[in-house]
């Protein structure tokens, strides 16, 4: 019998190297090419980059090449991040040409969906605010043949896989979803068990991985930024959010999703190849292949 999927995707700052999320600078010192040459020779089947690559990529390389070269390397999933301020007026905020950036991008490589967030802070009382504007948004990533998945982040206006949910639910269109990301699950202390009461398939557009100490360390930015831990070497229930999502009904691919010093000092292979075993490691448990 065949095991589920372990398509693994390397998600943007995995194979960025030394630099980090609100960095200065945020752009990855590697070549958007070998960053893709290097994730296919190591087994992933998938990647990401950040909207400030992106730019960079538009602007030196052209998407048309960066895929036709990871069709050509085997890579297949290509992510595109991550827009915020979508719920303003496009006078108040320059969310928009970040998002036209996104949209350009998605359309080229054939992205499965393009990730947003919301801005840090407590967690709004009611979502009816952004109902509308994400629906908006929805409607114009399925014109641009995409969809639009939301990051729930327990320091943001959206602050848990159960908001999420509702918001989603009330946006009620196919083109808007939700990431995920098993950091954000635990650290708003959501359980297995709650999650997977919110879910449902349809809603999953993409599912990330990784580990964590059982308390933060720093604030929780501070914490999903440098502290993160390598799946399967933290104090949370890596083995268990991998089954509890087969169970609502995900099959892949799976998100490895590192953001740690200690991850971005390791040479560029090094980093993704620990990143993988550690990933692996995990479901070979979950599947009952683990070796004693």
């Amino acid at each position: 019998m065949s095991l589920p999927s372990r398509n693994l995707v390397a998600t943007c700052w995995t194979s960025a190297g030394p630099v980090a999320p609100l960095g200065t600078p945020d752009l990855s010192p590697f070549s958007a090419l070998d960053r893709v040459s290097a994730c296919a020779d190591l087994g992933y089947t998938g990647m990401g980059f950040s909207q400030s690559d992106l730019g960079r990529i538009r602007d030196d390389l052209g998407f048309d090449r960066l895929r036709a070269h990871a069709d050509a390397v085997g890579i297949g999933p290509i992510e595109v991040e991550l827009a915020s301020d979508w719920w303003l007026d496009t006078d108040a905020s320059p969310w928009r040409t970040t998002w036209s950036l996104l949209v350009e991008a998605a359309k080229a490589f054939n992205s499965r969906w393009i990730k947003v967030g919301t801005s840090f802070g407590s967690a709004i009382p009611s979502v009816a605010p952004l109902v509308e504007p994400l629906r908006s948004l929805a409607d114009e990533a399925a014109a641009a043949g995409t969809r639009v998945a939301l990051e729930p982040l327990p320091f943001a206006m959206i602050a848990s896989i159960p908001q999420g949910v509702e918001l989603v639910g009330r946006v009620d269109h196919q083109a808007a979803g939700l990431i995920v990301d098993y950091w954000h699950v635990f650290r708003a202390g959501t359980t297995l068990d709650q999650l997977a009461v919110a879910l449902t398939p349809s809603m999953v557009f993409g599912v990330e991985l990784c580990d964590a100490d059982a308390e933060p360390r720093g604030t929780l930015f501070e914490d999903t930024r440098d502290n993160r831990r390598y799946p399967g070497e933290g104090d949370q229930d890596v083995v268990g959010f991998i089954s509890t999502m087969r169970r609502i009904g995900w099959d892949g691919p799976w998100g490895v999703e590192m953001l740690a010093a200690e991850h971005r000092a390791r040479p560029l292979m090094d980093a993704l190849a620990k990143a993988r075993d550690a990933t692996l490691r995990c479901f070979d448990e979950a599947d009952g292949t683990a070796q004693p």
